[in-house]
């Protein structure tokens, strides 16, 4: 058999495996970016279980952004992650057969054919020693880091991550992580959920939360879903915070959506008081500094008339310029509201929000990416320097980016309210724009 033939037979075999290389992850380089500081802002106690995923995934992203030694490495640690957290006789298991078939495809890509055959051939190996149960279907564990990774992707993903889970938990019921990560990505999947919907997620939820009581994320978005059904939850929710706190800093700890439990259900002041109380026990980590200076952005938007303000918005330009710093590669949105803070601010000359915008403007961006951008400016354009006709035109230039975003549907709202409110002498123009929109 030529060489030729040799890889066109070796690729065949490793299209058929199922791995981050096979899932259609062909995302732009900002959504990689932005995944990858998610991911590092898991860290690796909260994210213990997940440890092995976290490691696989990341490798698969510095492969895309053009660093190999980096995939080489994260997929070697991702395999002793699952050594460890599996903790059994041994060393290897279904758990390795997406990681085995990484490095395979890894290999190949390298040029390296034989390294690439050797983790075919053990993923072939684990396939014989551990089938699936159930005939025609993935292996569990498959099927579970195939959810957990698709659910970081788009809403899509999302979808058929619901499908990936319960296909994995209906196998292995008892896998604690699963139901609850289950659980989590149900929250977001869908949207406008029917009542009947509401009260199923709900009764999973807390079913989950029976089986998982020391996951603090989950026990805020119980207590938030609570919430919405008129419950007073003030009580429970310091409680939850006081935990949250003693936790090591994650995106996984709850403190985020903590935070917004208390702007919606208690007061921003005790969700500003929150956060600078974790930041304070933390003071170095990047994720507390971004999630205080949410809290004041919220603040300033909220309350016009509070005699800090100034203060306040003084101290937001500054975490805001250091979390800039903190996250060169998907800064996008905090960019946007620095440039909205010097818009508020008295103290700063408005020209610098003005600048903000032009420099992003001119700035190399995807299309989600140009959406944002454009309906934000639109939004500066027509509040603060009262500019009704270039406002429209940038709203109408983030709709016209066809691809499904909430900047865009947001766009298409604020476009169409005008349009029937009848005030404006470009209510001809949207209508006809609105109407190619549906073409």
């Amino acid at each position: 058999m030529s060489a030729v033939q040799s890889q066109t037979t070796l690729r065949a075999e490793l299209v058929a495996l199922e791995c981050h290389f096979t899932w259609d992850l062909n995302y732009s380089r900002s959504k990689l970016l932005l995944l990858k500081d998610n991911l590092e802002d898991i860290g690796t106690k909260e994210g213990y279980l997940w440890l092995g995923h976290i490691y696989n995934l990341q490798a698969y992203i510095h492969y895309k952004l053009g660093s190999q030694d980096d995939a080489l490495r994260c997929f070697s640690m991702a395999a002793e992650a699952f050594r460890q957290i599996r903790n059994t006789v041994s060393d290897e298991g279904p758990w390795l057969l997406v990681n085995y078939g990484n490095r395979a495809w890894l290999h190949f890509h390298l040029g390296e054919q034989a390294r690439s055959q050797f983790y075919l051939e053990k993923v072939k190996a684990l396939l014989q020693e551990y089938p699936c149960p159930s005939r025609g279907e993935l292996h569990p564990e498959v099927y579970a880091e195939k959810a957990w990774t698709l659910m970081k992707f788009s809403p899509d993903g999302k979808l058929k991550a619901v499908q990936y889970f319960e296909k994995a938990i209906k196998m292995e019921p008892s896998r604690v992580e699963w139901n609850t990560s289950h659980v989590l990505n149900l929250e977001n999947a869908f949207e406008n959920l029917t009542p009947e919907q509401e009260v199923e997620i709900l009764e999973k939820m807390k079913t989950a939360k029976e089986h998982d009581p020391e996951n603090m994320y989950l026990a805020v978005l119980y207590l938030e879903r609570i919430a919405k059904t008129g419950k007073v939850i003030e009580d429970e929710a310091r409680e939850i915070a006081k935990k949250v706190l003693n936790k090591p800093v994650s995106s996984y700890s709850g403190i985020r959506p903590l935070l917004r439990l208390y702007r919606m259900y208690l007061s921003l002041d005790e969700a500003i008081d929150l956060a600078d109380e974790a930041l304070e026990r933390h003071p170095n980590e990047r994720y507390l500094k971004s999630s205080l200076a949410t809290c004041y952005k919220w603040k300033i938007v909220s309350d016009k008339d509070d005699l800090l303000r100034q203060s306040l918005i003084d101290r937001a330009i500054s975490l805001h310029k250091e979390v800039i710093s903190l996250y060169p590669h998907s800064s996008l949105p905090t960019k946007i509201a620095l440039a909205n803070l010097y818009a508020e601010s008295s103290h700063h000359d408005r020209t610098q929000a003005d600048q903000i915008f032009e420099e992003l403007l001119e700035s190399s961006l995807e299309p989600v990416e140009l959406q944002m951008l454009y309906n934000n400016y639109a939004k500066h354009l027509n509040y603060y320097l009262q500019d009704r006709h270039r406002s429209i035109e940038y709203h109408m230039m983030a709709a016209a980016i066809l691809q499904p975003s909430k900047s865009r549907k947001n766009s298409i709202r604020i476009l169409r309210q005008i349009k029937d409110r009848r005030r404006n002498r470009m209510c001809g123009d949207i209508e006809v724009f609105l109407a190619k929109l549906q073409e």
